[in-house]
């Protein structure tokens, strides 16, 4: 989602900028016993760490070739250690009593880059469905367990030499990195950073940007868009607030139960077409982003149709409307770092030449309604989304909300920060995201990418839906509760068999022909 330019003149509160770090020095200097400089994690980044909070990020690399272990050990120390984020300790204590802080320390890699033992592939028998089943129970098993940050750094990669039902995936690498480490955002140019592209070896991915729209018009225009801008904006914090206090999302079988947080978690994804989003983008006006939000609230409407229809019944979700006429409140927290990320060249600047980079988190809350309801043309949940996405770039949500906890975090502290953020997210339903990711074909540490999935767990919310495109692919990925949602295959086909619906319609309206 585009931002008004104001977010981005943000100057006011101090940004961190980290220098990257020597492996060999700092494996000497600890060697040596000398005391390494320590720096205290930020409030954002203790958020992380409350009970209720302690978020992880899951991101699943599907590879094209099998993985070779050995070459990314080779690797990682001259490109992600070299973060100082990835590696540092967080540990208690110095002048602050009870204050995490950010100590470097060696890395043991064995530590960090898990292989399980030998996969027997003829277990699968050749297949596909049956490997995909094993990643995704080795995905879920990570969710039941932690990394002790005292110990070492909070991040692992696990490389798993197991075909799967994605296209050309012969391999898959896990991620699990704790949120306290960096935004999604950042922790994704991160890893891009790491890969080049296939074609060219020297050369990074390429992700497109967004084009800014020039601002002209009469000076009445331009007043005009000032108050929408600022009543918009008074009415997202008004409803962001009412929220706080008392506003609920309605109960459905989508909404997780109290504690939903301690619960592991089951990640299912599927890739489709990038050119169908792209064909309804063109035929609509309309922005890949909004296309994935049409086919994420057909998706959910088809799954809450069927799941609020009578017992028994075989409806494929649409014919019979079972879902009460306009009284659902069904909405996704959206945790917006309202700081222009670093980008992808300045990653690899600070990897490869020793320059600084500016991180760390400004997060701000995006209150994103969705429409459920069966809709006889499909091409109504695209344009309802584009309606609130359009209205939604035109508030400053994400400033103020994140001015809002920033004044609740300094005047009472990490914990009635962290309990304003859980009770914001626990009364909305799930939360939605969708990344950009790269034009061309990229390997990472010479494997080529066939997909790739991001996602997190131990948030409050019993779904999580994820968009992330790679090259002609576009992957959705759902991170969900399995108390709350048994069958998450089926919610992903209904959001997959949605966007078919919405292509089918646009080729049927516009004329156009299928390729």
């Amino acid at each position: 989602m585009d931002y008004p330019k104001e977010i981005g003149g943000l100057r006011w509160r101090k940004t961190s900028s980290l220098k990257p770090i020597n492996v060999g020095e700092a494996n000497a200097r600890k060697e040596r016993g000398e005391e390494e400089e320590e720096e205290l994690l930020s409030p954002a980044a203790r958020l992380f760490h409350e009970p209720n909070f302690n978020v992880y990020i899951i991101a699943i690399l599907g590879c094209k070739t099998r993985i070779d272990p050995d070459l990314v050990r080779a690797k990682l120390p001259h490109t992600l250690l070299k973060h100082p984020r990835f590696s540092s300790l967080q540990v208690e204590g110095g002048k602050e009593e009870k204050q995490l802080k950010w100590v470097p320390s060696a890395v043991n890699l064995d530590n960090h880059v898990i292989v399980p033992p030998e996969i027997d592939q003829s277990t699968f028998a050749g297949d596909a469905d049956a490997g995909k089943k094993f990643v995704e129970d080795y995905i879920s098993d990570l969710t039941k367990t932690k990394i002790d940050g005292s110990k070492q750094p909070l991040w692992d990669l696990h490389l798993l030499n197991v075909r799967t039902s994605e296209p050309d995936a012969e391999a898959v690498g896990v991620f699990r990195i704790h949120h306290s480490l960096g935004d999604g955002v950042s922790l994704t140019s991160l890893l891009l950073a790491c890969t080049r592209q296939i074609a060219d070896p020297d050369a990074l991915p390429t992700i497109p940007t967004p084009r800014k729209k020039k601002e002209e018009g009469l000076l009445a225009g331009r007043v005009w868009t000032a108050a929408v801008l600022m009543w918009n904006t008074a009415v997202d914090v008004a409803a962001f607030l009412l929220t706080a206090i008392w506003v609920e999302d309605t109960k459905t079988p989508l909404k997780g139960p109290h504690g939903v947080e301690f619960l592991p978690r089951r990640f299912v994804w599927k890739s489709m077409s990038l050119d169908d989003f792209k064909l309804v983008k063109n035929a609509m006006n309309a922005t890949i982003n909004d296309v994935a939000l049409g086919a994420t609230q057909a998706g959910l409407s088809r799954y809450l149709n069927r799941k609020l229809g009578k017992r028994g019944s075989e409806n494929d979700g649409e014919q019979n409307n079972s879902l009460p006429a306009g009284s659902i409140r069904l909405r996704s927290t959206l945790l917006v770092n309202v700081r222009p990320g670093p980008g992808i060249q300045a990653m690899a600047d600070m990897m490869e030449k020793d320059t600084e980079v500016k991180w760390g988190n400004w997060i701000g809350f995006i209150l994103l309604p969705f429409t459920i309801g069966i809709r006889d043309d499909p091409l109504d949940y695209v344009r309802q989304a584009k309606a609130v996405v359009d209205r939604k770039k035109r508030s400053l949500e994400a400033l103020f909300t994140f001015s809002i906890a920033e004044f609740v975090l300094k005047l009472f502290g990490t914990r009635r920060s962290n309990a304003l953020s859980h009770r914001i997210i626990t009364r909305t339903t799930l939360c939605f995201t969708n990344l950009v990711g790269p034009l061309e074909e990229i390997g990472y540490y010479g494997h080529p990418l066939a997909f790739l999935a991001p996602s997190s767990f131990n948030q409050p919310h019993g779904l999580m839906i994820n968009f992330q495109s790679c090259v002609d692919k576009m992957t959705v990925v759902l991170s969900v509760d399995e108390s709350t949602i048994p069958d998450p295959h089926q919610l992903c086909d209904d959001i997959v068999h949605s966007l078919e619906l919405i292509k089918n319609a646009v080729i049927s309206s516009h004329g156009l022909s299928q390729s």
